[in-house]
């Protein structure tokens, strides 16, 4: 294909695409929305583990009774706060490393009771 027949392909696809009201083309990103929840007033554990990790050192995240979904984004800016890898897995969320007094901080901020074992 020559440049001219890819700005012909190019200018019909633009020409297909959605328009607001003011004649403009929208351009929006589909944004994942967490549902509307809050905290219980229930405590949540946090300790660290090693035992049947073969040595390495885990900090746990249990007791929050959430959705899914809302689980899973606490866990992702949990990960981002403390700067590790983790998951979410059983209600629990598991990160890699020792991050107790940085876990407890941050959920503390958000509405949770936090009480360390």
């Amino acid at each position: 294909m020559s440049v001219k027949d890819w700005k012909n392909a190019l200018g019909s696809l633009y020409d297909a695409m959605p328009k607001n009201p003011d004649g403009d083309h929208v351009y929006e990103e589909p944004v994942a929305e967490v549902p509307a929840w809050k905290p219980s007033k229930e405590p949540v554990y946090v300790y660290k583990d090693a035992k049947r990790r073969a040595g390495k050192t885990v900090t746990i995240v249990e007791g929050i009774q959430a959705p899914d979904e809302v689980l899973d984004d606490l866990g992702k800016r949990l990960k981002t706060q403390c700067g590790s890898g983790g998951s979410v897995k059983d209600g629990e969320i598991i990160l890699q490393g020792d991050f107790k007094q940085k876990v407890k901080d941050f959920l503390e901020k958000e509405g949770f009771k936090v009480k360390l074992r």
